[in-house]
């Protein structure tokens, strides 16, 4: 069985304030706190690539000594935003940069806010249909490039980050059964568009709207997929959207304790905003944790982890 056995992160040490931004960017008084909850927003230095985020994290898992460099035989990196033009792919240039074995499986996964939980899917079938142990599961979506310091829609929301999950036969969490969807026909809500000059766009009205009324139905059958109830569930934990959206969806679960907003210091990751906040804010007495990603696409994908220890 395949499963969780460790996440690490690498959040960028620099931080840009967002209160002097809330000020210059004309916000109505409250939006930066009640709304977007983002109070310092991670970046990468301008010379850093992807490969390199995710590199710094898998140095630290190594590190730890859970793994080594020549047990990997599996390597995935999820990203809407690859290194130049994405050829080659992103996960073969770490595969080079961390020296690892030719006998490993390397690919990427094209997929944004919803793509950690499609990925645990991915990894998990595809690890076990080949007999695989070891796996590096990469989320890496650094926007900082393609956001428009302009836009009041974007400018204070997205972080810099990336996060890499050490998948193995030897878990401390189990994976569940999935619930996922897409409605394809509205992912310009949340797209780059060439007349703005390859800058992010984002109809904020539309993404909170699909998210209130997609992700609360999807995390309920996720957990009755699972054979749990509700209030079984110790934590869901949801895509750092932003506050309103995070909250809304807590209330629409009506378990608004159990629901929380983490990205205050570094903003929304995007595709590692959930390995984030699950390696950061797990409590011992966590045992079932649902999880949940959604937004561009506009896709969504829910599951429930289990701790085994």
């Amino acid at each position: 069985m395949i499963g969780i056995q460790a996440i690490f992160t690498e959040i960028p040490a620099e931080r840009l304030d967002n209160a002097p931004r809330e000020v210059e960017l004309r916000l109505k008084e409250g939006t930066l706190e009640k709304r977007i909850g983002v109070r310092r927003i991670a970046r990468k230095a301008p010379e850093q690539e992807t490969s390199d985020l995710c590199v710094a994290a898998a140095l630290k898992l190594f590190a730890s000594g859970l793994a080594s460099r020549s047990q990997v035989d599996c390597l995935i990196v999820v990203t809407q935003n690859p290194d130049g033009h994405g050829l080659p792919q992103t996960s073969a240039i770490v595969h080079g940069k961390l020296g690892l074995q030719e006998r490993c499986a390397a690919f990427d996964i094209g997929l944004g806010c919803s793509g950690y939980v499609y990925a645990l899917s991915i990894a998990k079938s595809f690890m076990e249909a080949n007999g695989l142990s070891c796996g590096l599961l990469f989320t890496a979506d650094p926007y900082s490039p393609i956001i428009d310091r302009d836009d009041r829609r974007t400018a204070l929301l997205f972080g810099d980050a990336a996060a890499v999950t050490l998948l193995s036969d030897q878990p401390r969490w189990t994976i569940g059964r999935f619930d996922m969807g897409t409605i394809g026909g509205c992912g310009q809500a949340l797209e780059v568009r060439l007349n703005r000059d390859g800058k992010l766009y984002m109809d904020g009205k539309a993404v909170l709207s699909f998210s209130v009324s997609k992700v609360p139905a999807s995390l309920q059958n996720a957990v009755r997929l699972n054979g749990l109830t509700v209030d079984r569930i110790d934590r869901f934990v949801l895509h750092q959207g932003s506050r309103v959206v995070v909250e809304s969806i807590g209330q629409a679960l009506n378990a608004p304790e159990k629901v929380e907003f983490y990205a205050e210091d570094y903003g929304n990751t995007v595709s590692s905003s959930i390995p984030i906040a699950l390696s950061q804010n797990l409590k011992p007495g966590d045992r079932h944790v649902a999880i949940s990603g959604f937004g561009v696409g506009l896709s969504w994908a829910s599951t429930v982890i289990s701790r085994l220890d």
